[in-house]
């Protein structure tokens, strides 16, 4: 590129910042006038090639060199010239976070970009599953992720520019290590491990002479052998069996105890150093990229949530952008399969809603007359909406309405602002909510008048009436429903959202969440796989069913959970690894190959028990003639590859018994196993 055409390209790239500037400054006062707390935020543009390489590489600038990149570039690049599918923002989770938008983008996008980052950053700052990567650090020793990720990529690059390490060997590593890349406890708050267990300094003769008895390699004696692993020999006749404990860390058990297997020795030996630490890396990068792949569903919808309040109800999108605006929202939230941007904000407004609802009934139902019984026969719906509809003083906020908000309480108005705006400081037109406190804003955009939402109080079912009213407390009676509607919490619905955004992650919100009313309310339903007609088809939506089949999608980020059972299976160092079946068979084809990438991570045979579903051929034919499904049988089966050939067999029930899990049956056919 010419001097004058990278002059042009930096020229127009400033002008476009410089044009964002304000309403990168507004969306950050609006998004905390609303009560978010994001982390600060750095904006960036880029054009269309830089969006998809950064989509590419997750986010990111720079990242380690691998095929990976280029085969998501060009998938990304396909989508945007043959489906129309188009990248309007990246953002990272970092503090400070960075943002990139694209400088296509029309200003309308750009705002609506702006909103829903500032609501993303305020999701990656306040919950509680992002802080699992940081727990336990200090604020000086904060993980930079952007720092982390650039010294992993110059280290692996290092290591495949290196003249004694085959750069082939480097690649063919990381395509190892990337198969276990779900295979991480991502419960547990993250911890490096930077130590390798290795045998003690000595050993005292009596168990050297037991060792010497047990006719043990060499290579399972250098695994463990202090105190603890001498009564394990003496309790279980010999047979040692580490790690104590079922681990689901499986890439921090291949770390600390596997080996790299040598073809021409055809014997495990130690791996290399840069081997150790590029499984460490990946181990790293895996738990940091964990909460985002456990919160899709929330935080999609948290953004979306946000920058619908921000851009609809307090319309910074402005009156020439917000056609454009809504064409772009209704595109996002309409398209096909699980959208987590649709299912993420019907589940917010659902906790909002619920919450607001609650709150206006526990009023009512403390209201002299009225009980649980007959709140429905004696309280008009529609006159209690008509009370809870915000004032006109802060429902429609000009120049020439501001006089009227000298009578609101004062937790609803920003007494210095309203004194700005008079002196003509504050833009009103433009930005009304500047007036008003967090209270206020909640109070201005109460979710149970909104018209979509009107139909949610009257919606309550008489077990719910029940319910409410049978924990009431009498410490509140009203003479009156006026005297009760005046003291509605209306910031209830915005702060249990909060709540619930700090300690969820999508399994857990989906669990509590996710109720019939919802359900039947939003048309969701679940369909399933005939084996006697070969075609898919509605089988039910009762609620228990759809929250079973969508919180198996989630569940291990919709992976299979495998984890370590035995590092010593067969007395020979072999690994022996337990799929925890929950009705979902696994892709034995992609099981297979796993095996044989988890083979060159431990260096010995690699052992999965798992459980199968089968059908007879016969009961298939039957099941058509008489228009049902096949019975499926469980059984238990061991795959192992040895290095050579991949192998399966039958094995009894009890040795699988473990791994089943209780009253779950899926027909769900799962896509990919581990990679």
């Amino acid at each position: 590129m010419s001097n004058s055409n990278s002059n042009a390209e930096r020229f127009r790239k400033q002008a476009i910042a410089s044009e964002l500037e304000e309403p990168v400054r507004e969306a950050r006062n609006l998004a905390e006038k609303l009560g978010l707390e994001p982390y600060p935020v750095n904006y960036w543009i880029i054009d269309y090639d830089e969006m998809n390489e950064l989509i590419a590489y997750g986010g990111f600038q720079s990242r380690y060199p691998h095929w990976r990149w280029g085969m998501q570039y060009d998938r990304q690049q396909k989508q945007g010239q043959y489906t129309g599918g188009k990248a309007f923002e990246i953002v990272n989770n970092d503090n400070p976070a960075h943002a990139f938008l694209q400088e296509s983008n029309t200003l309308a996008d750009q705002k609506a970009v702006i909103t829903h980052v500032e609501a993303h950053s305020d999701f990656f700052a306040n919950n509680e599953w992002f802080g699992m990567f940081t727990s336990g650090r200090s604020e000086d020793d904060q993980v930079n992720a952007a720092a982390m990720l650039e010294r992993h990529a110059r280290a692996i690059d290092e290591y495949m520019s290196d003249p004694e390490i085959d750069r082939a060997e480097v690649e063919k590593w990381v395509d190892h290590c990337l198969s276990l890349e779900d295979n991480i406890d991502q419960h547990r708050v993250f911890e490096r491990r930077l130590d390798v267990d290795g045998p003690a300094a000595e050993i005292d003769e009596d168990l050297a002479e037991k060792l010497d008895e047990l006719e043990l390699s060499e290579e399972i004696k250098g695994e463990v052998f202090d105190e603890e692993w001498l009564e394990k020999l003496e309790a279980e006749d010999g047979q040692v069996t580490f790690p104590e404990e079922t681990q689901k860390d499986l890439l921090a058990f291949v770390r600390e105890h596997g080996k790299q297997y040598d073809g021409e020795s055809e014997r495990a030996v130690e791996m290399e150093g840069w081997q150790r630490d590029v499984l460490d890396m990946m181990r790293a990068e895996a738990y940091y990229f964990a909460a985002q792949k456990m919160t899709k569903v929330m935080n999609e919808g948290w953004a979306a949530y946000w920058e619908s309040t921000m851009m609809t109800d307090e319309v910074f999108a402005g009156d020439d952008e917000f056609l454009n605006y809504a064409d772009h929202m209704a595109k996002v939230l309409a398209s096909g399969g699980l959208n987590p941007y649709s299912l993420g904000m019907e589940l917010w407004e659902y906790v909002e809603n619920t919450t607001n609802r609650r709150e206006v009934l526990e009023r009512l139902l403390r209201v002299e007359g009225i009980s649980w019984r007959n709140l429905t026969d004696v309280v008009d719906v529609d006159d209690v909406l008509e009370t809870l509809e915000p004032p006109e003083s802060i429902d429609t906020i000009t120049r020439e309405t501001l006089d009227q908000l000298e009578d609101a309480p004062d937790e609803w108005v920003d007494r210095e602002a309203l004194e700005r705006a008079r002196e003509g400081e504050i833009d009103i037109a433009k930005y009304p909510w500047k007036v008003l406190t967090d209270e206020g804003l909640a109070r201005r955009h109460y979710s149970l008048v909104k018209r979509q939402n009107r139909g949610f109080l009257s919606r309550v079912t008489q077990n719910e009436l029940e319910r409410i009213g049978r924990y009431l407390f009498d410490d509140a009676r009203y003479s009156s429903l006026e005297e009760a509607l005046a003291e509605v919490d209306f910031t209830a619905g915005w702060d249990r959202m909060f709540d619930v955004r700090e300690s969820h992650n999508d399994v857990t919100f989906l669990d509590e969440f996710l109720t019939q009313e919802f359900i039947t309310e939003n048309d969701y339903f679940t369909y399933e796989h005939s084996q006697a007609t070969g075609q898919f088809h509605v089988a039910s939506d009762a609620a228990e069913d759809v929250k079973k089949k969508l919180l198996l999608q989630f569940t291990n980020f919709g992976k299979p959970t495998i984890a370590v059972y035995d590092g010593n299976y067969n007395n020979a160092n072999e690994l022996l690894l337990g799929h925890q079946y929950n009705g979902v068979m696994l892709d034995i084809g992609q099981a297979r190959e796993t095996l044989k990438r988890i083979f060159e991570l431990w260096g010995r045979p690699v052992n999965l028990l798992t459980i199968v579903k089968e059908v007879d051929e016969h009961d298939i034919e039957v099941a058509k003639r008489r228009n049902r499904e096949p019975e499926a049988e469980e059984r238990g089966k061991l795959i192992r590859y040895d290095g050579k050939q991949v192998t399966m067999e039958d094995v009894p029930w009890n040795d699988v018994e473990h791994l089943a899990a209780d009253d779950v049956d899926y027909d769900t056919k799962p896509d990919e196993w581990l990679a």
